[in-house]
């Protein structure tokens, strides 16, 4: 990455987007809470894509280069955290977002950067109350080796198929039991893991621009619409209708 714009204070405001729009390549002196109430926010880093609906939030630790862009209308709410007190540090972490938590996050963010002493208690009260989400992160890895891409880009090109791991590996020129080493090599998880997470991606991203779940989940390889709400539900602790309303 690079042309990296650098921020010494991470910004904390609320933005009003429309679909596709994006923030590009930064980084801050400040860890920084970004959470999209409404949409979807995709936060792209060195080794991929995280991505959540209005459920989570993303922590992004001090110094971390990333970029983000939105999928439907979306509010995005910002909360630059200084450097002091609690902080979790390395690759992007996701956060719940109960009630209690949103209003917090949304009430940081509209009053703007933490400067007088009734806001830094509020900020103090936001990042005590932040806890980690338990589920595997949702991201989808950045691939580098080629078979690797090629397999992607095979999933992505229609994703109601459902081809085996072997079956991918004759379309690519590499066995199943070299793809799968390549995937717990490269992104440390198995391929069927890395599959689900491409699925649920591609359906955060249709749910938000409108889609029903029921054609969300024939477009994303689901056997039907509810084993396509139980997954989604198991990630994201509700249905993808109470999220996408």
């Amino acid at each position: 990455m690079s042309g990296i714009r650098h921020l010494a204070e991470a910004p904390t405001e609320t933005r009003a987007l429309s679909p596709g729009g994006e923030v590009d390549l930064h980084r801050h002196d400040d860890a920084q809470l970004i959470y999209a109430s409404t949409g979807v926010l995709e936060l792209i880093v060195e080794d991929g894509t995280w991505f959540t609906p209005p459920t989570r939030a993303v922590w992004v630790s001090a110094g971390t280069a990333h970029r983000w862009q939105v999928h439907g209308a979306t509010t995005v709410h910002l909360v630059g955290v200084p450097r002091r007190g609690r902080m979790w540090r390395g690759d992007p972490t996701l956060v719940l977002v109960p009630p209690l938590v949103r209003e917090l996050v949304i009430a940081c963010a509209q009053q703007g950067p933490a400067r007088s002493p009734a806001a830094r208690r509020m900020l103090e009260v936001l990042v005590d109350q932040l806890r980690l989400a338990p589920e595997p992160a949702t991201m989808v890895p950045l691939l580098h080796d080629g078979r690797l891409r090629d397999v992607q880009a095979a999933l992505e090109a229609d994703m109601t198929v459902n081809p085996t791991l072997a079956e991918l590996g004759r379309a690519v020129g590499a066995s199943e039991r070299t793809l799968s080493r390549l995937f717990r090599q490269e992104v440390g998880m198995g391929f069927t893991v890395w599959r689900a997470q491409l699925r649920l991606h591609r359906a955060n991203l249709m749910l938000a621009e409108g889609e029903s779940v029921t054609r969300t989940a024939a477009a994303c390889g689901y056997s039907s619409a509810s084993a396509f709400i139980q997954a989604f539900r198991t990630v994201f602790g509700r249905t993808p209708g109470s999220v996408y309303r």
